[in-house]
């Protein structure tokens, strides 16, 4: 076996060997300034990301101050529309309400109209008080003959708006001594809902 001695020995006087350390060529790579790029190299690498980091930080503060803004902008045009919205409907109850005092207000005057048209075309009839109690009419009138408050009573009932017309009495004037004349009450109960005919 051959032995190959690659360490430079240098001999001693005495005769005792020594070891000689390795020479340090200017040629190899130093540890120390390998080491020194890394650290380097990682501090540069380090630096970089906290700087993209930080960006997103600012950035993602940026828009949530915006969206806190848009929050507060719309929460104000929100308040202002409920606003708006409460204002509308106390308008269309103040509408419906003038709506309905103007149906209930002619109501009476529909029923002045019928009754009226209805007296005008039956012969030989006057009327001289109308009270309405509620559910019934009470009519008052003077006619020339029993037969003239029939044909009244059977034309009243024939225009929908009563469901039956009766008669509560009727009696001879005797304050007319010229003519007959016949003093009548009829009692005239509404309907529901008036059937026009």
């Amino acid at each position: 076996m051959i032995r190959i001695n690659l360490l430079s020995v240098a001999k001693s006087k005495r005769g005792k060997r020594t070891v000689a350390a390795p020479a340090v060529s200017g040629s190899g790579p130093n540890l120390l300034m390998v080491g020194l790029v890394v650290v380097l190299l990682a501090g540069t690498v380090n630096l970089g990301w906290w700087y993209k980091l930080n960006r997103e930080r600012q950035a993602i503060a940026a828009d949530m101050a915006k969206a806190e803004k848009e929050n507060r902008e719309l929460l104000q045009v929100k308040a202002r529309v409920e606003q708006k919205n409460k204002q509308a409907e106390a308008y269309q109850r103040r509408v419906d309400v003038i709506d309905r005092l103007r149906a209930a207000q002619s109501g009476p005057k529909e029923l002045l109209a019928m009754i009226g048209d209805t007296v005008n075309s039956t012969d030989a009839v006057w009327l001289s008080k109308m009270n309405d109690d509620g559910p019934n009419i009470n009519i008052e009138g003077t006619a020339l003959s029993i037969d003239a408050v029939a044909n009244l009573m059977a034309n009243l009932k024939r225009t929908g708006y009563f469901k039956n017309v009766e008669m509560k009495e009727s009696y001879q004037d005797e304050a007319v001594h010229a003519m007959q004349a016949f003093v009548f009450t009829l009692v005239c109960e509404k309907q529901a809902q008036p059937q026009k005919s």
